[in-house]
């Protein structure tokens, strides 16, 4: 079985990514390489924290079983970029399943990656927490070195398949206006997206 690279693993996480008592688990890589990044680890060799096959986090992460079921919670996949491990995660949902654990299992995610990751996750996640950065391209492409496009169409396509989806816009200094910010969200709600997530942090040079 496949190990799952990670650069953290945080228990005990209340309202901040998903419903009820969440688990962090974070995945070492991504595919963007944005100018400000809140966990740079996930790009540096020396960031891999542990690795784990799914049945090994699986019994990591049971230790709070009652937490989950008591509140409703369960386990949010981010990183770094979670998609990138999308098999790794089936196989820990398949465990999830065998030992009859009902947590949610949702996921911070850039949503920049090929269709066929987020196809694989569509009926595993409950949630999909997307990191949007900015809606407009250049912006977009200014601050993460790539295009928006598949992010897009990524986007279009969870919201046809009725996904729960939580849309994150930041304002970030240097890179985009609060006129930025309101026209991605007006673009957002146009697609039909009504839980959006607005906040604001400082550029960090590394």
């Amino acid at each position: 079985m496949k190990t799952a690279v990670l650069i953290g693993l945080s228990r005990h996480r209340i309202g901040v990514d998903g419903s009820g008592v969440t688990t962090l688990v974070a995945f070492h890589g991504c595919p963007l390489n944005c100018k400000y990044c809140l966990n740079p680890q996930a790009l540096s060799p020396e960031g891999v924290w542990k690795r784990f096959t799914p049945e090994e986090l699986f019994r990591a992460v049971s230790k709070d079983d009652l937490y989950f079921r008591a509140t409703g919670g369960g386990i949010t996949f981010g990183g770094g970029e979670p998609l990138l491990s999308g098999i790794e995660i089936l196989q820990f949902h398949s465990i999830c399943l065998h030992k009859d654990k009902k947590w949610k299992i949702n996921i911070e995610t850039s949503l920049n990656m090929p269709q066929l990751y987020v196809e694989m996750l569509k009926d595993v996640v409950d949630h999909w927490i997307i990191d949007i950065k900015d809606m407009n391209p250049h912006i977009y492409k200014a601050y993460t070195g790539k295009d928006n496009k598949q992010v897009i169409s990524n986007l279009q396509y969870l919201i046809d398949n009725n996904a729960k989806i939580t849309a994150r816009v930041p304002l970030i200094t240097g890179f985009n206006t609060e006129l930025d910010v309101k026209n991605s969200i007006l673009s957002l709600e146009r697609m039909g997206i009504i839980d959006i997530d607005r906040f604001s942090y400082t550029v960090k040079k590394h």
